[in-house]
Protein backbone atom coordinates (compact mmCIF):
# COMPACT_ATOMS: atom_id res chain seq x y z
CA UNK A 1 0.00 0.00 0.00
CA UNK A 2 1.42 3.36 -1.12
CA UNK A 3 2.11 5.68 1.96
CA UNK A 4 0.75 8.87 0.30
CA UNK A 5 -2.78 7.01 -0.52
CA UNK A 6 -3.02 6.10 3.62
CA UNK A 7 -4.85 9.07 6.02
CA UNK A 8 -3.14 8.34 9.53
CA UNK A 9 -4.53 9.16 12.78
CA UNK A 10 -2.54 9.26 15.59
CA UNK A 11 -4.28 9.07 19.57
CA UNK A 12 -2.41 9.23 22.45
CA UNK A 13 -2.91 7.26 25.49
CA UNK A 14 -3.09 9.39 28.53
CA UNK A 15 -3.12 7.91 32.01
CA UNK A 16 -6.25 9.18 32.89
CA UNK A 17 -8.24 10.00 29.72
CA UNK A 18 -12.17 10.22 30.25
CA UNK A 19 -13.05 10.25 26.60
CA UNK A 20 -10.33 7.84 24.40
CA UNK A 21 -10.32 4.21 24.32
CA UNK A 22 -7.12 2.88 23.24
CA UNK A 23 -5.74 -0.83 22.18
CA UNK A 24 -2.78 -1.69 23.80
CA UNK A 25 -0.12 -4.18 22.52
CA UNK A 26 -2.02 -8.04 23.41
CA UNK A 27 -5.45 -6.84 22.67
CA UNK A 28 -7.53 -8.57 19.91
CA UNK A 29 -7.76 -6.01 16.86
CA UNK A 30 -11.39 -5.10 15.89
CA UNK A 31 -13.10 -7.59 12.70
CA UNK A 32 -11.69 -6.16 9.23
CA UNK A 33 -14.34 -5.06 6.33
CA UNK A 34 -14.20 -7.39 3.20
CA UNK A 35 -11.21 -5.39 0.87
CA UNK A 36 -9.11 -4.18 3.93
CA UNK A 37 -6.30 -6.10 5.53
CA UNK A 38 -4.02 -5.47 8.47
CA UNK A 39 -0.35 -4.84 7.58
CA UNK A 40 2.85 -4.23 9.80
CA UNK A 41 4.19 -4.72 12.99
CA UNK A 42 2.53 -4.29 15.93
CA UNK A 43 2.44 -0.23 17.04
CA UNK A 44 4.63 0.33 19.78
CA UNK A 45 2.53 0.10 23.10
CA UNK A 46 0.60 3.57 24.34
CA UNK A 47 0.10 4.40 20.61
CA UNK A 48 -2.64 3.01 18.26
CA UNK A 49 -2.58 3.91 14.30
CA UNK A 50 -5.76 3.99 12.74
CA UNK A 51 -5.94 4.48 8.50
CA UNK A 52 -8.83 5.51 5.87
CA UNK A 53 -9.01 4.76 1.86
CA UNK A 54 -10.24 7.91 0.19
CA UNK A 55 -13.54 6.37 -1.23
CA UNK A 56 -14.55 9.49 -3.79
CA UNK A 57 -11.38 8.92 -6.27
CA UNK A 58 -9.54 12.16 -4.82
CA UNK A 59 -6.09 12.03 -3.36
CA UNK A 60 -6.28 11.92 0.12
CA UNK A 61 -3.85 14.59 1.95
CA UNK A 62 -0.47 13.35 1.95
CA UNK A 63 1.27 11.82 4.88
CA UNK A 64 3.93 13.25 6.87
CA UNK A 65 7.44 12.17 5.69
CA UNK A 66 8.31 10.52 8.99
CA UNK A 67 4.83 8.58 8.88
CA UNK A 68 5.53 7.71 5.44
CA UNK A 69 9.29 6.07 6.83
CA UNK A 70 7.44 4.13 9.31
CA UNK A 71 4.86 2.74 6.98
CA UNK A 72 8.01 2.04 4.38
CA UNK A 73 9.93 -0.46 7.35
CA UNK A 74 6.92 -1.86 8.44
CA UNK A 75 6.85 -0.30 12.03
CA UNK A 76 3.15 0.46 12.30
CA UNK A 77 -0.03 -1.34 12.23
CA UNK A 78 -2.58 -0.13 10.13
CA UNK A 79 -6.03 -0.51 11.59
CA UNK A 80 -8.96 0.55 9.83
CA UNK A 81 -11.20 3.62 11.33
CA UNK A 82 -14.50 1.72 12.43
CA UNK A 83 -17.78 3.75 10.88
CA UNK A 84 -19.19 6.32 13.04
CA UNK A 85 -22.10 4.53 13.84
CA UNK A 86 -20.21 1.60 15.09
CA UNK A 87 -17.94 3.47 17.42
CA UNK A 88 -18.73 3.87 21.08
CA UNK A 89 -19.42 6.74 22.87
CA UNK A 90 -17.74 7.47 26.09
CA UNK A 91 -19.18 9.79 28.97
CA UNK A 92 -16.61 11.24 31.32
CA UNK A 93 -15.75 9.43 34.63
CA UNK A 94 -16.97 11.39 37.75
CA UNK A 95 -14.35 10.99 40.27
CA UNK A 96 -15.08 11.19 43.75
CA UNK A 97 -14.15 13.35 46.10
CA UNK A 98 -12.43 12.33 49.07
CA UNK A 99 -14.59 13.38 51.87
CA UNK A 100 -13.40 15.82 54.68
CA UNK A 101 -14.14 14.40 58.22
CA UNK A 102 -15.85 17.81 60.44
CA UNK A 103 -15.95 17.90 63.94
CA UNK A 104 -19.12 19.08 65.39
CA UNK A 105 -19.86 20.65 69.01
CA UNK A 106 -23.25 20.61 70.41
CA UNK A 107 -24.31 22.89 73.44
CA UNK A 108 -26.08 20.22 75.77
CA UNK A 109 -29.53 21.56 76.59
CA UNK A 110 -30.64 21.60 80.23
CA UNK A 111 -31.19 18.38 81.46
CA UNK A 112 -28.84 16.61 78.88
CA UNK A 113 -25.54 15.73 80.24
CA UNK A 114 -23.30 12.31 79.90
CA UNK A 115 -19.38 12.32 78.54
CA UNK A 116 -18.10 13.96 75.89
CA UNK A 117 -20.85 16.47 75.99
CA UNK A 118 -19.24 19.52 75.03
CA UNK A 119 -20.74 22.92 77.11
CA UNK A 120 -20.24 25.89 75.20
CA UNK A 121 -20.52 28.92 78.37
CA UNK A 122 -19.20 31.93 77.11
CA UNK A 123 -16.99 33.05 80.40
CA UNK A 124 -18.67 35.71 82.30
CA UNK A 125 -17.18 38.77 84.60
CA UNK A 126 -17.75 38.46 88.23
CA UNK A 127 -16.11 40.74 90.72
CA UNK A 128 -13.77 39.06 93.51
CA UNK A 129 -15.01 37.51 96.37
CA UNK A 130 -18.48 38.88 95.95
CA UNK A 131 -20.10 35.66 97.52
CA UNK A 132 -18.13 35.86 100.85
CA UNK A 133 -18.93 39.68 100.62
CA UNK A 134 -22.59 38.64 99.83
CA UNK A 135 -22.55 36.22 102.86
CA UNK A 136 -20.80 38.70 105.26
CA UNK A 137 -24.31 41.44 104.70
CA UNK A 138 -26.44 38.58 104.91
CA UNK A 139 -24.89 38.09 108.95
CA UNK A 140 -24.76 41.77 109.28
CA UNK A 141 -28.62 41.85 108.37
CA UNK A 142 -29.80 38.80 109.68
CA UNK A 143 -31.89 40.83 112.66
CA UNK A 144 -33.80 42.50 109.90
CA UNK A 145 -34.18 45.53 112.47
CA UNK A 146 -33.19 48.43 109.77
CA UNK A 147 -36.14 51.00 108.88
CA UNK A 148 -36.75 48.99 105.22
CA UNK A 149 -37.86 46.09 107.18
CA UNK A 150 -40.54 47.49 108.96
CA UNK A 151 -41.36 50.92 106.87
CA UNK A 152 -40.95 49.48 103.02
CA UNK A 153 -43.36 49.39 99.95
CA UNK A 154 -44.64 45.80 101.05
CA UNK A 155 -45.43 47.09 104.40
CA UNK A 156 -47.30 50.55 103.93
CA UNK A 157 -50.27 49.35 101.66
CA UNK A 158 -53.66 48.25 103.62
CA UNK A 159 -54.13 44.19 104.02
CA UNK A 160 -57.93 44.17 104.09
CA UNK A 161 -57.83 46.28 100.84
CA UNK A 162 -59.05 44.62 97.61
CA UNK A 163 -55.85 43.44 95.61
CA UNK A 164 -56.64 46.23 93.13
CA UNK A 165 -56.76 48.89 95.58
CA UNK A 166 -53.62 47.32 97.23
CA UNK A 167 -51.42 47.23 94.20
CA UNK A 168 -52.26 51.28 93.77
CA UNK A 169 -51.20 52.14 97.00
CA UNK A 170 -48.42 50.09 96.69
CA UNK A 171 -47.10 52.00 93.54
CA UNK A 172 -48.67 55.57 95.63
CA UNK A 173 -46.15 54.59 98.07
CA UNK A 174 -43.01 53.82 95.95
CA UNK A 175 -44.14 57.36 94.15
CA UNK A 176 -43.66 58.86 97.48
CA UNK A 177 -40.48 56.96 98.86
CA UNK A 178 -38.32 59.22 95.88
CA UNK A 179 -35.66 60.73 97.92
CA UNK A 180 -37.55 60.17 100.80
CA UNK A 181 -36.63 58.51 103.98
CA UNK A 182 -38.67 55.68 104.82
CA UNK A 183 -40.45 56.84 107.85
CA UNK A 184 -41.01 60.06 106.21
CA UNK A 185 -43.33 58.17 103.47
CA UNK A 186 -44.25 55.82 105.77
CA UNK A 187 -46.08 58.82 107.87
CA UNK A 188 -47.59 60.11 104.28
CA UNK A 189 -48.99 57.27 103.98
CA UNK A 190 -50.37 56.44 106.87
CA UNK A 191 -52.33 60.03 106.69
CA UNK A 192 -53.51 59.39 103.46
CA UNK A 193 -54.91 55.88 103.82
CA UNK A 194 -57.07 57.29 107.11
CA UNK A 195 -59.28 59.47 104.28
CA UNK A 196 -59.26 56.49 102.15
CA UNK A 197 -56.65 55.28 99.24
CA UNK A 198 -58.48 54.66 96.45
CA UNK A 199 -57.91 56.23 92.80
CA UNK A 200 -61.57 57.61 93.00
CA UNK A 201 -60.85 59.34 96.55
CA UNK A 202 -57.25 60.75 95.35
CA UNK A 203 -58.78 62.12 92.23
CA UNK A 204 -61.59 64.16 94.76
CA UNK A 205 -58.94 65.54 96.71
CA UNK A 206 -57.21 69.11 95.55
CA UNK A 207 -54.13 69.80 94.94
CA UNK A 208 -53.34 71.82 98.37
CA UNK A 209 -55.13 69.38 100.44
CA UNK A 210 -53.00 66.33 98.76
CA UNK A 211 -50.26 68.17 99.25
CA UNK A 212 -50.53 68.67 103.01
CA UNK A 213 -51.18 64.91 103.75
CA UNK A 214 -47.99 63.91 101.69
CA UNK A 215 -45.86 66.48 103.22
CA UNK A 216 -42.75 67.00 104.28
CA UNK A 217 -41.88 63.95 101.31
CA UNK A 218 -39.35 65.22 99.09
CA UNK A 219 -40.57 67.31 95.87
CA UNK A 220 -43.83 67.11 97.47
CA UNK A 221 -45.03 69.43 94.80
CA UNK A 222 -44.20 68.05 91.93
CA UNK A 223 -45.77 64.60 93.80
CA UNK A 224 -48.43 66.23 93.63
CA UNK A 225 -48.87 66.41 90.40
CA UNK A 226 -47.41 63.22 89.48
CA UNK A 227 -50.07 61.13 91.33
CA UNK A 228 -53.03 63.16 90.05
CA UNK A 229 -51.49 62.46 86.79
CA UNK A 230 -50.92 58.72 87.36
CA UNK A 231 -54.53 58.35 89.36
CA UNK A 232 -56.72 59.54 86.12
CA UNK A 233 -54.51 57.39 83.43
CA UNK A 234 -55.17 54.40 86.16
CA UNK A 235 -58.60 55.28 86.08
CA UNK A 236 -59.29 55.57 82.21
CA UNK A 237 -57.24 53.12 80.92
CA UNK A 238 -56.52 50.36 83.54
CA UNK A 239 -60.08 50.70 85.24
CA UNK A 240 -58.32 51.45 88.66
CA UNK A 241 -55.82 48.97 88.67
CA UNK A 242 -52.00 49.61 87.82
CA UNK A 243 -49.38 48.04 84.83
CA UNK A 244 -48.24 44.50 85.17
CA UNK A 245 -45.26 45.41 82.82
CA UNK A 246 -42.09 47.66 83.46
CA UNK A 247 -42.33 49.48 79.86
CA UNK A 248 -46.34 50.86 81.02
CA UNK A 249 -45.15 51.24 84.76
CA UNK A 250 -42.05 53.83 83.54
CA UNK A 251 -44.87 55.26 81.12
CA UNK A 252 -46.67 56.69 84.12
CA UNK A 253 -45.78 60.18 85.15
CA UNK A 254 -43.26 60.28 88.18
CA UNK A 255 -42.54 56.52 87.94
CA UNK A 256 -38.77 55.42 87.15
CA UNK A 257 -37.21 51.82 86.52
CA UNK A 258 -36.73 51.36 91.04
CA UNK A 259 -39.82 52.10 90.94
CA UNK A 260 -41.47 50.05 88.33
CA UNK A 261 -39.26 46.74 89.36
CA UNK A 262 -40.34 47.22 92.73
CA UNK A 263 -43.81 47.29 91.92
CA UNK A 264 -43.42 44.15 90.37
CA UNK A 265 -42.11 42.42 92.67
CA UNK A 266 -44.45 43.67 95.86
CA UNK A 267 -48.19 44.29 93.40
CA UNK A 268 -47.51 41.83 91.41
CA UNK A 269 -45.38 39.62 92.93
CA UNK A 270 -42.86 38.94 89.02
CA UNK A 271 -39.22 39.39 89.52
CA UNK A 272 -38.51 41.83 86.43
CA UNK A 273 -35.08 43.28 87.65
CA UNK A 274 -32.50 44.09 90.60
CA UNK A 275 -34.50 47.67 92.00
CA UNK A 276 -31.16 49.59 92.32
CA UNK A 277 -31.90 53.31 94.49
CA UNK A 278 -29.13 55.44 96.03
CA UNK A 279 -27.99 52.96 98.78
CA UNK A 280 -27.76 50.05 96.27
CA UNK A 281 -25.50 52.38 93.67
CA UNK A 282 -23.38 53.13 96.30
CA UNK A 283 -22.67 49.72 97.74
CA UNK A 284 -22.37 48.23 94.63
CA UNK A 285 -19.57 50.41 94.05
CA UNK A 286 -17.69 50.54 97.18
CA UNK A 287 -17.22 46.64 96.58
CA UNK A 288 -16.51 46.81 92.99
CA UNK A 289 -19.56 45.07 91.76
CA UNK A 290 -19.29 46.69 88.59
CA UNK A 291 -16.92 46.73 85.85
CA UNK A 292 -16.19 50.28 86.10
CA UNK A 293 -17.51 52.86 88.33
CA UNK A 294 -21.56 53.78 87.34
CA UNK A 295 -22.64 57.03 87.48
CA UNK A 296 -26.28 56.29 88.03
CA UNK A 297 -28.90 53.96 89.39
CA UNK A 298 -29.89 52.58 86.17
CA UNK A 299 -26.31 52.37 85.03
CA UNK A 300 -25.73 50.54 88.14
CA UNK A 301 -28.74 48.15 87.59
CA UNK A 302 -27.65 46.96 83.51
CA UNK A 303 -23.83 46.40 85.18
CA UNK A 304 -25.19 44.36 87.85
CA UNK A 305 -28.02 42.65 85.81
CA UNK A 306 -25.20 41.12 83.60
CA UNK A 307 -23.39 38.80 86.10
CA UNK A 308 -25.65 38.32 89.38
CA UNK A 309 -27.48 35.53 89.33
CA UNK A 310 -31.11 35.79 88.36
CA UNK A 311 -32.35 33.92 91.79
CA UNK A 312 -30.59 36.76 93.96
CA UNK A 313 -32.25 39.86 92.33
CA UNK A 314 -35.35 39.75 94.47
CA UNK A 315 -33.43 39.76 97.51
CA UNK A 316 -30.38 42.20 96.68
CA UNK A 317 -32.71 45.36 97.42
CA UNK A 318 -33.81 44.76 100.60
CA UNK A 319 -30.57 43.64 101.69
CA UNK A 320 -28.42 46.35 100.51
CA UNK A 321 -31.13 48.63 101.38
CA UNK A 322 -31.22 48.34 105.28
CA UNK A 323 -27.07 47.36 104.85
CA UNK A 324 -26.97 51.05 103.86
CA UNK A 325 -28.81 52.40 106.42
CA UNK A 326 -27.01 50.52 109.04
CA UNK A 327 -23.50 50.06 108.42
CA UNK A 328 -22.72 51.69 104.82
CA UNK A 329 -23.80 55.10 105.54
CA UNK A 330 -23.30 57.79 102.77
CA UNK A 331 -20.84 59.93 104.90
CA UNK A 332 -19.06 58.07 107.69
CA UNK A 333 -19.43 54.71 106.78
CA UNK A 334 -18.87 52.04 109.97
CA UNK A 335 -16.19 50.34 108.09
CA UNK A 336 -14.86 48.89 111.50
CA UNK A 337 -17.87 47.19 112.16
CA UNK A 338 -18.04 45.79 109.21
CA UNK A 339 -17.46 42.12 108.16
CA UNK A 340 -16.75 43.21 104.74
CA UNK A 341 -13.25 45.37 106.00
CA UNK A 342 -11.06 43.09 104.52
CA UNK A 343 -12.44 42.39 101.35
CA UNK A 344 -14.26 45.87 100.81
CA UNK A 345 -11.92 47.68 97.99
CA UNK A 346 -13.47 51.11 99.21
CA UNK A 347 -12.53 50.34 103.09
CA UNK A 348 -9.16 49.31 102.44
CA UNK A 349 -8.41 52.51 100.73
CA UNK A 350 -9.51 54.54 103.80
Amino acid sequence: MNAAGVRMVVTRARSRGTGASLRRRGEKAAPLRSGEAAAGSAAPEGLLWDSAISEDGRAPAPCPAWMSAGLARGGFSQTPKAPREERKSYSPVKRRRKAQRLSVAYEASEGEGGEGAEHLQAPSWQPQDWRQQLDNIRTMRSGKDAPVDQLGAEHCFDPSASPKVRRYQVLLSLMLSSQTKDQVTAGAMQRLRARGLTVDSILQTDDSTLGALIYPVGFWRSKVKYIKQTSAILQQRYDGDIPASVAELVALPGVGPKMAHLAMAVAWGTVSGIAVDTHVHRIANRLRWTKKATKSPEETRRALEEWLPRELWSEINGLLVGFGQQTCLPIRPRCQACLNRALCPAARGL
